[in-house]
């Protein structure tokens, strides 16, 4: 911890389990799921379904998973890539700064690294939630944790955080160069996947509860940013990569991944458009997966592994996937502009 930093960025990932086993991967799970944000219902149903039939059901299946894509020396690459995220922009902003990582769930605790930076007795935080689009379940999930452990503070330095950074040119550029890295003419279509969300959570953000887009997927939102609707940005984040790639209207398709449980999740789900693809005689397929900056479960097993085999099944051929911001130097270039642009 530099003695000279009187500024401190916090940026915080979603999380991982601490090892690949089943004990580590239910306790991740649990406090996952256990989080009003991400399981939006009352205390009591959240706990039996989260504790009695979900993390039970799913605990085991989802620890060999993570030992497909755990390194024996890295370990997890989610937190391998945050942790090189944290260094270079560290390195980057220099000694008047102090970067800390944290997770959402699990290890570096939200609680544990605001230690270190109350001890700092700073002069601004900047807290970088590392979703570009932004969610109740995810940065408003993080915003709340941060706020939370700061009540017990007995000083508060200039507080500052980005929400939301779906459209930031510098994010755009790395995907589209990583995209660039395959022979884009070769494919049949492009997908653009991001994390799903139960229907329910978009209606949320808006306290008069008076949304107009009674579907969730209303060509407004496909035209026009609204700042805290989770679908609007997604679609804002596809509008500036077709743009950047100049990829034609018809060639690619926005979809969903990643829904749990019965209720209705936005929807197209990337299951089912696959599948539609794979119908529609479609062999080869490039996946973008913008919601997510770092290579992590999601992207490494269920879109390269799970959808690709569905995909196959179907009769298709190909599913290739556009690497993640991970450790470009665009990326970290991204995160120190937003620290310095929020006046920090």
């Amino acid at each position: 911890m530099s003695k000279k930093a009187k500024k401190a960025v916090l940026l915080v990932q979603l999380g991982t389990p601490n090892a690949p086993n089943t004990s580590e991967v239910r306790k991740y799970l649990t406090e996952f799921l256990m989080d009003p944000r991400v399981m939006d219902i009352p205390y009591v149903s959240r706990t039996l379904l989260v504790k009695g039939i979900i993390v039970p059901r799913r605990a085991s299946k989802s620890a060999h998973t993570y030992s497909t894509i755990w390194d024996k020396e890295t370990g997890s690459p989610l937190m391998y890539y945050s942790e090189i995220q944290r260094d270079l922009l560290q390195e980057s902003l220099g000694e008047e700064y102090h970067v800390e990582l944290a997770m959402r769930y699990q290890e570096p605790s939200i609680a544990k690294a605001m230690k270190k930076l109350e001890g700092m007795f700073l002069e601004s935080l900047t807290v970088i939630p590392l979703f570009p689009q932004y969610a109740s379940a995810t940065s408003g999930s993080v915003i709340d944790r941060v706020m939370e452990v700061m009540r017990s503070w007995q000083y508060f330095p200039k507080l500052q955080f980005v929400s939301s950074y779906c459209e930031d040119p510098l994010m755009i550029d790395v995907f589209a160069e990583n995209a660039q890295k395959h022979d884009l003419a070769s494919y049949d279509h492009f997908l653009f996947s991001y994390h799903g969300l139960p229907v329910r959570q978009l209606g949320k953000v808006d306290p008069s509860k008076q949304l107009t887009c009674p579907d969730f997927g209303c060509d407004s939102c496909k035209q026009d940013v609204k700042p805290y609707c989770y679908l609007s940005q997604c679609y804002a984040t596809t509008r500036a990569l077709v743009k950047k790639l100049n990829i034609p209207e018809g060639k690619y398709s926005v979809c969903f991944q990643s829904r749990l449980g019965k209720t209705p999740w936005i929807q197209p789900y990337t299951s089912d458009t696959l599948h539609n693809l794979a119908k529609e005689g479609k062999k080869k397929l490039l996946v973008f997966s913008p919601a997510f900056v770092a290579d992590c479960i999601e992207t490494l097993d269920e879109i390269q592994v799970e959808y690709a085999n569905e995909f196959k099944e179907m009769g298709g051929e190909e599913v290739h996937m556009v690497e993640s911001l991970n450790t470009h130097p665009k990326w970290i270039q991204a995160l120190k502009k937003m620290v310095l642009e929020n006046g920090n």
